[in-house]
């Protein structure tokens, strides 16, 4: 009978009431009982909270409260009774008034009444044993379901104003528990909200829980990131693996279905166990059978995450993910995609080997007492791998600048970098490219051996940069006119976008060129002209300290538009050409070299000779001499050649000197690859990379490159230009709805940034329209996309963060790890990896991590002991973002 499904769908017959009322009372009141209980006192269906919100409807829902027969359970709404068809006696549909509100019942129960007092006599006597039976259930069952009679607009504040208090419960949550006072919440949400609430709740026991913490910066945006907003809702349910779509259809399906389900009760996470075919049940469920029911749950919703796994993460790029976006993510990296793609490891061929580190746990610096200064003669400049005397002192020749070079301690330093005396908070830009505070950068030298030439000048409490250099010392900007007007097809900001100025000086060549919307990588060495790099870093302009010594430089191939040289003191012309052949190798075919150097336009001597050297060289490597101009102004003069864009003129040479590299020679290969006085063929097959010029900036930005070929598979597993346009839209998406707005950091302080782990840009792409520059890192262990980087339009350099980073203490304004330092934790130990980061951020400088949920706590720790500002934690699914600020903090004792 009807009311029978609320004791687990089992059939009563004549004889379980026969117990308790007799034969002849029970026959002459049974029409009148059934016609009653039917129409007034339908007991509802005895299912878990969980499923109670997945089976109501979203336009008709009636209020939770107790129940006729003495349960405290919801009454079944109007679809559900209307639906139900699944009882083994098929009673058909039931009467209208079996669906009424708790008051309308009340109501048709009272008038009814009124009419014959047998009738009401048979429903108490029916009650009565209901109330029974309800009873030995609550007692076997262990349970007892809470009362909640709140309406939905306040069940929803009150829901947001406890949310910060129930973040320390997540966990309970998760494993199972429920916090005491919070049943009732989440009955009332379920009748507000069932399919959402749901797939919460199932998400929770499947992921790791929710955890969002915010500090004053960033409460405002508390509502938002606890997932309110409706979009925000629906991608939580999609990604724990329920569409709104299966949601939605959750009622139906379920009350169609013969094999009816019941809920298990005792774990509270809304999860249903099937019966048998046959719809029936024992009353009493054993502690064994339970334990078997929540075994089938899991492996069932494990079976259901893989299967709707690829159909989740189309959905979250179409929906645009989260209203947050903090749970949002790309695809993770693809297993497949390794076989397309080559490491800078692989490619390397005296790749230096990394000992993977002896543990990963950094309890013994947790309590912040186990952070000491670094004990270097570099003192607060201290860059570990340029500044390592023992290595260095080991060195049988410098020859070759190798003392110049990368030697990095074989154990990672784990030491702060202690602060000068008198820092101040860096200037913004662009008032930095005029000066900067002098105690932050307490070097004279530059100026008193460069001042007249209007490079640096020491002006009170700052150090001023008049924009000169020694070619240009009445500005960079007629400097950089007049390479213009001597050969219009460099066209700045367009076909040249991309430029290496090596012996930048102060850069402030590439400091300028910013107005021309021309990005340069500028870079010198660590040399006795004291800090250049370090002043251009400090001013906001891009620059790495290395040298062109022994070694290839960290780029790829045919990468740089044009390549500059003003006055630098490198000489190009020495051992067979080796340095200007590293050039070549990093030079795109057609591209520009650059020199203004005395040679050019002095007859001196040494520059007589110098220059027919050159010339000679340049002439064997095909190099087109395109124009020499001079600069009336500044008194100077610069030659400008043209790599070719043929092999002709390599096969017609009647010397083969230099040689053509080997076939099996890897021109990509840079990472800790030695020189070698040779040059590569320029590429001729039209699909293949450096075969043509890049379309224009800017849409070269946005646009695929033309040698991704969609036979390749991307890095996420998509074809590779596919891969590339998604990946550029997750992180516009992830920039404009999350980073600008959400994550406590006042943009207009940022200048310097650092992507630690770019894959195609797409993060420094997003950030295009801010007034910043970003260095993407691609690791040496990761699919070489650097070149993907340099073809749209940015810069970048291969690293390993298992060693320490060329560049000076306080370099940047904000560092990006997207997903890095858990795949560092095979490879080294995080805690130097983070004395790394705190070195090479300003006091004042901010850093955003995306990874798994447990990383995310450990590196929280260590910034916590590093006693940085954490501004936002946030995890979710096993990931996590979080948001923090470094201080003026530092150890007061040293190594």
């Amino acid at each position: 009978m009807a009311f029978g499904r609320g004791r687990g769908n089992k059939r009563t017959s004549t004889s379980s009431y026969a117990s308790t009322i007799t034969m002849v009372i029970f026959v002459a009141l049974c029409v009148f009982g059934v016609w009653m209980l039917s129409s007034n006192s339908v007991i509802p269906p005895q299912i878990t909270q969980g499923s109670t919100r997945a089976a109501v409807a979203e336009t008709e829902r009636s209020d939770v409260s107790a129940s006729s027969n003495g349960n405290d359970e919801p009454e079944p709404t109007k679809q559900e009774s209307d639906e139900q068809q699944a009882f083994e006696d098929n009673p058909g549909k039931l009467p209208d008034d079996a669906v009424k509100s708790e008051d309308e019942q009340r109501k048709s129960a009272k008038e009814k009444s009124e009419t014959t007092s047998s009738k009401t006599q048979t429903q108490e006597t029916q009650q009565n044993n209901d109330d029974k039976i309800s009873e030995e259930k609550e007692k076997d069952n262990g349970k007892e379901n809470q009362t909640v009679q709140e309406s939905e607009e306040g069940q929803m504040k009150k829901v947001v104003k406890e949310f910060e208090k129930e973040q320390k419960q997540q966990r309970d949550e998760d494993a199972g528990t429920q916090p005491k006072g919070t049943q009732g919440q989440e009955q009332g949400q379920g009748k507000e909200q069932p399919d959402v609430e749901q797939g919460n709740k199932q998400g929770q026991e499947q992921d790791s829980n929710t955890d969002v913490t915010f500090t004053d910066a960033t409460k405002q945006e508390q509502p938002m990131e606890t997932g309110q907003g409706e979009t925000s809702e629906t991608s939580k349910n999609e990604e724990n693996g329920q569409p709104e779509e299966q949601n939605s259809g959750n009622e139906e399906t379920g009350q169609q279905n013969e094999e009816k389900t019941t809920a298990s009760e005792e774990n509270g996470k809304g999860e249903k166990s099937m019966k048998d075919e046959n719809g029936q049940q024992e009353e009493h469920t054993t502690a064994e059978e339970e334990s078997g029911n929540k075994e089938e749950e899991s492996t069932s919703k494990d079976e259901n995450m893989e299967q709707q796994e690829e159909r989740k993460d189309e959905k979250k790029h179409e929906q645009g993910s989260e209203a947050s976006g903090f749970g949002s993510g790309i695809p993770k990296e693809s297993a497949e995609s390794q076989k397309s793609w080559k490491s800078q490891a692989t490619e390397s061929k005296d790749e230096k080997q990394r000992q993977t580190s002896e543990s990963n746990t950094v309890e013994r610096i947790m309590d912040g007492n186990a952070w000491v200064l670094c004990n270097a003669t570099a003192g607060t400049d201290y860059i570990p791998c340029l500044d390592n005397e023992e290595a260095i002192m080991k060195l049988r020749s410098r020859r070759h600048f190798e003392h110049r070079e990368r030697h990095c301690p074989e154990d990672p330093p784990t030491c702060l970098v202690p602060l000068p005396e008198g820092y101040k908070e860096a200037i913004k830009w662009p008032e930095s490219r005029d000066k900067i505070w002098y105690h932050n950068v307490p070097h004279t030298k530059l100026a008193e051996v460069k001042g007249h030439q209007n490079w640096v000048k020491v002006t009170g409490e700052f150090l001023t940069f008049p924009g000169g250099g020694t070619q240009f010392i009445h500005g960079a900007l007629h400097y950089i006119d007049f390479l213009q007007q001597s050969l219009k097809n460099i066209a700045w900001g367009k076909r040249t976008r991309v430029i290496l100025d090596v012996g930048c000086g102060v850069a402030s060549f590439g400091g300028f060129l910013f107005e021309r919307d021309v990005i340069a990588m500028s870079l010198a060495p660590k040399d006795e002209h004291e800090a250049q790099v370090q002043f251009a870093l400090e001013r906001k302009i891009p620059a790495i300290s290395a040298v062109m010594g022994s070694k290839r430089l960290p780029f790829p191939s045919r990468v740089f538009d044009l390549i500059h040289c003003a006055r630098c003191r490198v000489p190009w012309h020495n051992e067979g050409g080796m340095l200007l052949l590293e050039l070549n190798r990093m030079l795109r075919p057609g591209g520009y070299f650059v020199w203004s150097a005395t040679p050019v336009y002095q007859k001196l001597e040494e520059d007589v000779q110098i220059w027919k050297e050159m010339s000679a060289l340049t002439k064997s490597l095909c190099w087109e001499l395109v124009t020499i101009n001079k600069d009336k102004l500044n008194g100077i003069g610069a030659a400008i050649y043209q790599k070719p864009a043929t092999n002709e003129c390599y096969e017609k040479r009647k010397h083969n000197k230099p040689p053509l590299c080997k076939n099996n020679d890897d021109a990509n290969a840079a990472w800790y690859v030695p020189l070698q006085a040779c040059m590569h063929k320029v590429p001729t097959n039209v699909v293949e990379r450096g075969s043509k010029w890049p379309v224009n900036w800017p849409r070269r930005l946005q646009t695929p490159p033309y040698w991704l070929n969609s036979s390749q598979m991307g890095i996420y597993g998509k074809p590779a230009p596919r891969d590339f346009t998604t990946d550029y839209e997750h992180w516009k998406h992830v920039v404009s709805k999350v980073y600008m707005n959400e994550i406590g950091i006042s943009w207009s302080n940022v200048r310097n940034v650092m992507d630690m782990r770019a894959v195609y840009g797409g993060f420094a792409a997003a950030l295009k329209d801010l007034q910043v520059w970003v260095m993407n890192v691609v690791n040496i262990n990761s699919p070489d996309t650097l070149p993907i980087i340099y073809e749209r339009g940015l810069f970048g350099i291969y690293h390993d963060w298992c060693e320490s980073f060329s560049t000076y203490p306080r370099s940047y304004d904000l560092l990006h790890a997207d997903h890095l330092f858990s795949k560092l934790r095979t490879r080294c130990n995080l805690v130097p990896v983070m004395a790394e980061v705190d070195r090479i951020v300003r006091p004042g400088g901010k850093l955003i991590v995306r990874d798994e949920s447990n990383v995310i706590r450990e590196v929280e720790n260590m910034l916590k002991s590093l006693h940085w500002d954490v501004h936002l934690t946030f995890s979710k699914h096993q990931e996590g973002i979080l948001s923090a600020q470094k201080g003026f903090w530092r150890p007061e004792t040293s190594q």
